[in-house]
């Protein structure tokens, strides 16, 4: 039993050495996401607010995804309190209450 041991018989461990790289640790979604980190995507789930363009019918917004659905929501002026939700489905360009078009645009999944 190593724990019951005196200290001093202990083995030591050398302070100079370096600590692993967390690559090495890392395994499944987390480890996709830091090397989309790494390949300088920094919004690898596509979660971050996107920023309205000119959200006509012709030249909707482009919202990403993976998948053929997803739920977006809009606020539609700053000063209101709420915001509204919306389900996009692939190929669909759908409007908003405040007149902007959005329309799912396909990614690839991370």
């Amino acid at each position: 039993m190593w724990w019951l041991r005196p200290i001093r018989f202990m083995r030591r461990v050398n302070m100079r050495s370096t600590m692993h790289d967390p690559l090495d640790h890392v395994t499944g979604i987390e480890k996709r996401e830091l090397l989309a980190h790494l390949a300088g995507d920094c919004d690898p789930f596509r979660i971050i607010a996107i920023k309205k363009g000119p959200g006509t019918f012709e030249r909707p917004n482009l919202i990403p995804s993976a998948f053929t659905g997803r739920l977006i929501v809009c606020s539609c002026s700053p000063w209101d309190n709420h915001a509204e939700y919306m389900y996009l489905h692939l190929g669909c360009p759908k409007r908003c209450g405040c007149g902007y078009w959005f329309e799912l645009c396909p990614v690839a999944p991370l």
